[in-house]
């Protein structure tokens, strides 16, 4: 049976969202981060080979903006 990739990530992250109800949850954020990941792989054609790569540039694009989120929280709490 064959099932296609983006299918089966949309299946495994529609089953975790559910579980997952805080946006900073480590599960829903490597979600973010697979999904960012995979639309950096379909942009590139759907090559193959940058996975490691893609995954490393979807973190610290997903990380770094929600470290962004953090700072700009902090400062109009004050």
């Amino acid at each position: 049976m064959l099932i296609e990739e983006d299918t089966l990530v949309t299946a495994k992250s529609k089953s975790r969202k559910a579980r997952s109800r805080n946006p900073d949850s480590p599960s829903d954020i490597e979600d973010r981060i697979r999904q960012r990941a995979h639309e950096l792989y379909e942009q590139r054609g759907r090559v193959d080979g940058f996975g490691l790569g893609d995954w490393l540039r979807a973190e610290a694009e997903i990380l770094g903006a929600q470290k962004q989120q953090k700072v700009k929280a902090a400062k109009g709490s004050k």
